[in-house]
């Protein structure tokens, strides 16, 4: 029974990078060894158990065979007899697929004996990312890992033979079959990278994107006014916008709004381009539909909405009186849910400074409408609403009594026309 380190902290650590989770595969072993020493068994699918002590994750070598369409079509094969090398042929890339014995494996890495039998660190160097082997073609979702680590790793390219092996996947319906439960944590990871530009591109080059958020997709070759987007392209604006927010490190509902907050933009007619009239309900109604398909998370697609709906009103408020604000505020229901508003401010700016010639443009309409919230917000609306009823008002009075005061306070605190 020998025990090696896996994957990702090996090529972290031979990048200079930090560390990321470690992982473990044990060759020849059996389960019922592991559970004598105490690891406590924790793999529906394949023979994985967590350490007594450390609770790392620790699996038992094996092979994969696929036998159906899809992610779950495999039959796995994990018994003393597989080699480490078979289990390493099984990884997506050759940077993932490097190996270190346990007794190397300390606080500091040895890297001086790793086992790479398929040359990952020669693509390491050479910055490539590439598949090991054909066996690639049999999990969908490692398209997916390929953008996301695009994404992560921006100056790598990727292999020709390994683009070239994802477009006949997709040519051939692999990625029909994919759960939406795989595909939305790859595309949350992804939209957390680096450079979440660089994942959509991929896909859009091998032909996933238009499977899977053709929403996205078609954005590209639609015009924008040049006045207001210089780069033109909606899609490449849309590069710019997610790249800008990963600039921000704005968090991943924010990235999610900016990446969904144009679609509408795809289904304006030819005849009234570059113009977008309307685009902003359009876009309300294909991100739900997005949402839907992936299972995106409640929270993640409310804030989107108001993102798609509001952010053509925010970049405006800057033109608007006390009472123009105060209403953009209750559309957003940012006095029910101020730290939402907060970041669809921020996923505002970052729409406002991905273009072409605009990255360093302040954003001032960000704190205007803080400023106009925390205003709105200190008047005390329980006086009022009280003072209200005694003078016999009643439902839309009371509210309209609410408004009138905040209305005044932001009209005070911007020194603003009554």
């Amino acid at each position: 029974m020998q025990t090696y380190l896996v994957g990702g902290a090996i090529r972290d650590a031979l990048l200079g990078r930090p560390g990321s989770d470690r992982d473990w595969v044990v060759v020849g072993a059996t389960p019922e060894e592991m559970t004598a020493q105490g690891y406590l068994p924790v793999g529906r699918d394949f023979p994985v158990f967590l350490h007594p002590e450390t609770r790392e994750e620790y699996a038992l070598a094996r092979t994969e065979r696929k036998s159906a369409p899809g992610y779950r079509g495999f039959v796995v094969h994990a018994s003393p007899e597989v080699t480490l090398e078979q289990d390493l042929a099984r990884r997506d890339l050759t940077v993932n697929a490097i190996a270190l014995p346990s007794g190397k494996a300390g606080a500091t890495l040895d890297l001086a004996h790793v086992v790479d039998p398929f040359d990952g660190r020669r693509d390491l160097r050479e910055k490539v990312l590439r598949h090991v082997t054909d066996a690639f073609r049999e999990d969908p979702v490692r398209i997916l890992r390929v953008a996301r680590f695009a994404a992560r790793f921006a100056d790598f390219r990727i292999a020709l033979e390994t683009m070239s092996l994802m477009r006949e996947m997709i040519a051939a319906g692999e990625a029909d079959a994919l759960v939406p439960e795989r595909v939305w944590q790859e595309l949350a990871r992804g939209l957390m990278e680096a450079k979440p530009s660089r994942m959509f591109e991929l896909l859009r080059e091998c032909g996933a994107l238009a499977v899977l958020l053709p929403e996205v997709d078609r954005l590209w070759g639609v015009p924008q006014p040049e006045a207001h987007h210089p780069e033109v392209d909606t899609g490449r604006h849309l590069m710019m916008v997610l790249d800008m927010a990963a600039r921000l490190d704005a968090p991943l509902p924010v990235r999610f709004a900016c990446l969904v907050h144009d679609l509408g933009k795809g289904t304006t007619p030819a005849e009234v381009l570059p113009r977008h009239i309307g685009h902003e309900q359009r876009s309300v109604g294909l991100l739900r539909e997005v949402c839907e398909r992936w299972r995106v998370p409640v929270e993640l697609r409310e804030l989107a909405e108001v993102v798609a709906r509001e952010h053509g009103n925010i970049h405006r408020s800057g033109e608007f009186g006390a009472l123009a604000l105060v209403r953009l505020l209750e559309r957003c229901d940012a006095f029910r849910k101020p730290a939402r508003f907060e970041q669809a401010l921020l996923a505002c700016e970052c729409d406002a400074r991905g273009r072409l010639g605009m990255e360093e443009r302040p954003y001032p309409q960000r704190e205007r409408l803080r400023a106009a919230l925390a205003a709105a917000r200190s008047v005390a609306t329980a006086p009022i609403a009280a003072q209200a009823q005694a003078e016999g008002a009643a439902g839309t009075k009371i509210a309209e009594s609410i408004a009138r005061a905040r209305v005044t306070a932001v009209a005070e605190a911007l020194a603003l026309p009554p």
